[in-house]
């Protein structure tokens, strides 16, 4: 699986309003982000509590991106 369907299926379990999940791939030359856009309703659903929820996402993009080789971030956006 992807690392944009990875977390795309993820959030949208974790929200009220999966319609409004979205995932966008960024490219740069440090590596790759991905920009998680929730409603403004969900983003404490996909940050949790202390950031647990997010930092949990983030070390599985990491284990991925070290897997392919390569550097693969996260942000977290609201609508």
């Amino acid at each position: 699986m992807e690392e944009k369907e990875l977390v795309e299926y993820l959030a949208k379990r974790l929200v009220d309003k999966p319609d409004a999940v979205s995932v966008n791939v960024v490219e740069d030359d440090k590596g790759t982000v991905l920009e998680l856009t929730v409603a403004p309703d969900d983003v404490g659903k996909v940050i949790g509590k202390r950031g647990r929820i997010a930092h949990a996402l983030r070390t599985l993009l990491s284990a991925s991106g070290i897997k392919t080789g390569r550097r693969v971030a996260l942000d977290i956006i609201d609508n």
